[in-house]
This record gives C-alpha cells, structure tokens and sequence, in this order.
C-alpha cells in the first residue's frame, strides 16, 4: 500500500525551484512518480506526482515544509493527497447548451460512470435549473474578467475537492495559469475532427468547406487552443442536401456520446499522456 499525493508549483520562473521541491521530498523518503514542468512567458509551473510508503509518511512535516518552500521561493506551492482507490470527485463547467451536461448526468444515474459529479460552474445562469433538478450546487461565475473568474473557479473546485473537470460545451477559453493547476486533468468536447477546425464554429466551417465527413473530439486541455492530447473522436457522414442545422444536431447528439466514452476511459486509469499523445495502457 502506498500512499499518493499531487503537488503542483506555479509562480514566476527562477533557478533551482525544481531542486529545492525534489530535494525536500526526498528528505522526506518520498518517491516520485512523475514530473513535468513549463515555462511560459516567464510563469513556472510544475506538477509532479509523488508516493509514499505509509511507515515514511509524516503528512504534517510534508506541509509545512512545503509551505516555507512557497514562501521562500515567493510561489505558490499546492499539495493534495489522491487515492487511487477512492471514487473520483468531478465538476461540470457549462456554459447554455445542455446536451452534454445531460449525458454525463444520465451517465452517473445509470452507473455507467463510476465518479460522483459534486459541482456545475457555469459563467451563465441557463443551466441551473438542470443542475438543481440533479441536486447539484450551481454557482454562476461571469466571465467578463477572465483572471477574476478563473481565481473564483480555482478556490471552488480547491473547496469542493474536485478530482478532475469536464468541459460540457463550456464557451470560455481558460488560461494557462488555470490549466496547469490541474494538468491533464480537464476533459473538453470539440465540434471537428481535430485538428481540423479549430476554435468557433467548426460546425459552420465543415459546412462551408464541404467536407463529407464531420466529427467530434474530446481531449485533454492544454495551453494551446483545441490542441490538447486526444482522448476519442467520433464522426458521421453528411447527407446530400444536408443542411447546416442537421449537422449541427446530428453533431450535438455525438458530442454528448464522445464527451461520455472519454471520462469512462479516463476512469479506467488506463490512459497515459506522453509527449502530448494519449496512449491506452
């Protein structure tokens, strides 16, 4: 048995940070089991994985210590205990379509997603009264001010102990300074087969290019727009005749099915990201 924690280091980049966070965690007999790191216009960030076996674990020391490293490097330094083992927390963040949100709520009911949903975001009020009806908290977050509305969502999702988030046709592009936080732990639903069509409407692209094939892709969020590692993709074909409203509803129904088949595979624990591809393991 082992014990599994999650600390993650943003702040702006300076030398030997990973060296001072590495070097303490091996005083402390830790083993770390994964590591990655980035520097983007100047912000540091890291997140590493690290376990312990439980005659070494002194949970009290790892904090503080972990706290006077962040207060001397003039970083923020979070540190969470996962447990493989326990079912997964999950928030939802939405925007005003509802499909999405729908399926992964039907999901959950009819077990076929064994992770419990604890939170709908939403930076409009449109879906309240589904995520109510589920006998989930809504909390509006507006969008107007993106690092105003971010920091809010961080200490949300922080409070609720939320494992991992989906994307349920959410409409705001979150920033890197979000992202990191919780790396390859944000699951989006895009309307193409990317990386095709990216950013808005992909649907009236494929419609306007003529494209005979449209799809879907759920992936993971990273830095760059509509880029992140793949997770799953789906894609029908368009009808003679067809027109931009049948596709776009022909593509909602498969979003909602894509979006579900990517959180039961990332709940299978059997996904790994290497080198920004997502391999089955």
């Amino acid at each position: 048995m082992k014990y599994f924690a999650t600390i993650t280091v943003i702040g702006r980049d300076k030398t030997g940070v990973i060296a001072r966070i590495t070097g303490f965690l091996f005083e402390q007999k830790a083993n770390i089991e994964a590591l990655e790191e980035q520097v983007t216009r100047g912000q540091f960030s890291m997140t590493l994985q690290a376990s312990w076996k439980p005659a070494d674990l002194d949970a009290p020391a790892i904090r503080a210590g972990l706290d006077g490293l962040a207060q001397a490097l003039g970083m923020e330094v979070k540190f969470r205990f996962t447990d493989p083992a326990r079912r997964q927390r999950f928030a939802l963040m939405v925007t005003k379509e509802p499909h999405c949100l729908q399926a992964l709520l039907a999901a959950c009911r009819s077990r076929r997603l064994k992770a419990d949903p604890a939170l709908v975001i939403g930076n409009r009020p449109d879906l309240q009264p589904l995520a109510h009806e589920a006998g989930l908290p809504f909390v509006l977050v507006p969008w107007e001010d993106r690092a105003q509305a971010e920091g809010k969502a961080l200490r949300l999702l922080e409070d609720a102990g939320i494992d991992f988030v989906v994307l349920a046709r959410f409409m705001k592009i979150l920033s890197p300074n979000f992202v990191w936080r919780h790396k390859n732990k944000i699951i989006n639903i895009h309307p193409s087969l990317l990386p095709s069509f990216p950013g808005p409407q992909a649907y009236r692209q494929a419609y306007e290019t003529g494209v005979k094939i449209v799809g879907v892709t759920a992936h993971f969020v990273s830095m760059h727009l509509d880029e992140g590692p793949i997770i799953a993709q789906g894609a029908f074909r368009v009808r003679p005749g067809m027109t931009l409203k049948g596709i776009v509803a022909a593509g909602q129904k498969l979003e909602a099915q894509v979006l579900v088949k990517a959180v039961r595979l990332y709940l299978s624990k059997k996904l790994d990201v290497y080198w920004g591809l997502v391999k089955e393991v």
